[in-house]
């Protein structure tokens, strides 16, 4: 296949990001280059930087790529559930779903992490508003969507593992209520 035929533009912009995609997986964050995302690709440095941008670039876009998909798995998840049952729900499918993601695991295993995390994740206006809309929360109330997805933020990086079972028990006791 021709990787560069129809619209040239986006079909080497997804194969560049296909390509670090599949780099960050198998190296993490810290290890992914121009150099090695153009070798992969099999192309030059000046296509990439061409059709993706620089480095950050392309790690906020595999970042927002990665949060789409999360997004549209727990959406489907939860879209049938009654609206008292949603937001918990959203929440504990969110966790179970990025901690599987292998970006996310990247993420993780990255020195650039609260850089990444506050600058393509917190700082986007698209993951509060996927948040309250997969959630059922008021699109009026912007403070519910950012502390939900702080939420789901502070049980990735400190799960509780104390107690089997405690991050859904925490969210229906201390999370629930508040919008309830």
């Amino acid at each position: 296949m021709d990787w560069l035929a129809g619209d040239r533009h986006h079909n080497a912009r997804e194969r560049i990001y296909d390509a670090a995609g599949a780099l960050v997986e198998a190296r993490g964050f810290d290890r992914l280059s121009i150099d090695l995302i153009a070798r992969n690709v099999g192309c030059s440095r000046a296509t990439v930087y061409r059709h993706a941008g620089g480095i950050e670039a392309i790690r906020d876009a595999l970042l927002i790529r990665a949060t789409t998909q999360v997004a549209e798995t727990v959406a489907e998840s939860v879209k049938s559930l009654p609206a008292d049952e949603r937001m918990v729900a959203a929440i504990l499918m969110s966790l179970k779903v990025v901690r599987a993601h292998p970006v996310f695991a990247a993420v993780g295993s990255s020195t650039a992490t609260a850089r990444l995390i506050e600058q393509t994740l917190i700082g986007s206006p698209r993951v509060p508003a996927a948040a309250a809309s997969i959630a059922g929360l008021p699109g009026d109330d912007p403070l519910a969507a950012l502390w939900m997805v702080r939420v789901v933020l502070g049980l990735l990086y400190w799960p509780i593992t104390e107690i089997e079972g405690g991050e859904e028990a925490i969210v229906r006791r201390f999370v629930a209520p508040l919008f309830g």
